[in-house]
């Protein structure tokens, strides 16, 4: 079957091999036959060292698909069902996916997923972007990966709940718990910062400014929710003119820079709620003084995945989808081959992207 490799990181590039196929089907594992992929940038920051990976690897980790066959034990999906994969799934028996109801931060399916390596090339291992692997024609997860979906849901658009959308959307509602009436800070209108603001949207905001340096994407972003959109040096005059200068209630970071992320505090208001939805290099770091801490009161946190929990929440999505409340059709700007996958890599940054689908 036809895959993209990463052969070697950092590389810019992946290579398209038709010669791959997958080792046998395990105890509690799923097979899937990959209907769409989503373009992601965390797979370019796999390319490009960000976020580390043994290679050779099979890139892509936001798809759906259609189950093909289950190994023995797996009983909640059954061949033929229509599934969208969980990158960073609960494994639903440790502390976190109990006592604790963060299955977002669950180790153990992270780590199921990590060591999966369902990919062969005669007789190599190819291991695979958090044990998806959508960047191939099939692939096999372990079973609480898959997440069962209604069949009248598009698997184009499904494929985008894997992740960016979740990581977007539940960072303003799971995580920063966005409430009405608030003004809340986008910064960056990509894919994530996007589905960010149809959150804070969702979630009854009353301002949502969105911050990005491209006019482009400011202008799309008010196509999805914000009320205005504002290129940095606009950004104070913007804030002024939305929370008098005091600053946001809430201030989400969607881009993963040092410097944005000690924006994203400054710009959030007294008592306020900073998120960081980004995904940074490990070695950088941002300051803040142990004084401001303090005597601001301000919140600081991290989203993984969006806070989701997978097993409830890519539904409850989709519910939202089909009321018309969320618009994942309008987020798909281009529609690819898997050997178009370099070009859409290169193209990630561009004004005119959102997101980007391979098409199997």
């Amino acid at each position: 079957m036809l895959a993209a490799i990463l052969e070697n990181m950092p590389s810019d590039q992946l290579v398209i091999h038709d010669d791959v196929t997958l080792r046998d089907l395990a105890p509690g594992e799923v097979q899937i036959k990959v209907a769409h992929s989503g373009v992601c940038h965390s797979d370019l920051s796999v390319m490009n060292g960000t976020i580390p990976q043994q290679v050779p690897c099979v890139l892509g980790h936001e798809g759906a698909g259609v189950v093909t066959d289950v190994g023995d034990g797996v009983t909640h999906v059954a061949p033929g069902d229509h599934v969208i994969i969980a990158f960073s799934p609960p494994c639903g028996t440790c502390p976190f996916c109990t006592g604790r109801n963060q299955p977002n931060l669950c180790m153990t399916g992270m780590i199921a997923m990590a060591t999966s390596q369902q990919f062969r090339r005669g007789d190599t291992v190819v291991g695979s972007m958090s044990g998806c692997g959508t960047f191939a024609e099939e692939t096999i997860v372990p079973g609480f990966a898959a997440i069962k979906i209604d069949q009248d849901v598009p698997l184009d658009v499904a494929a985008l709940i894997g992740c960016g959308v979740t990581t977007g959307v539940g960072a303003a509602m799971n995580t920063a718990k966005v409430s009405p009436g608030s003004s809340v800070c986008i910064i960056g209108a990509g894919g994530v910062g996007v589905a960010a603001i149809q959150g804070a949207r969702i979630a009854g905001a009353a301002e949502i400014v969105a911050i990005d340096l491209h006019e482009g994407k400011l202008e799309r972003a008010k196509a999805f929710g914000a009320t205005h959109g504002a290129v940095p040096e606009d950004v104070p005059a913007v804030m002024a003119e939305v929370t008098g200068g005091e600053g946001f209630d809430y201030t989400l970071e969607c881009i993963g820079m040092p410097a944005t992320m000690r924006q994203a505090f400054d710009l959030t208001r007294r008592g306020g709620t900073c998120c960081i939805v980004g995904v940074g290099r490990a070695e950088e770091t941002f300051e803040l003084s142990a004084f401001e801490m303090f005597f601001s009161e301000k919140t600081l946190v991290g989203s993984m995945y969006g806070g989701a929990d997978v097993r409830t929440d890519f539904n409850r999505f989709l519910r939202l989808y089909k009321a018309g409340r969320l618009d994942l059709d309008g987020m798909i700007s281009r529609r690819i081959r898997l050997d178009e996958v370099n070009d859409a890599m290169g193209s990630l940054g561009d004004a005119d992207v959102i997101r980007q689908v391979i098409d199997f």
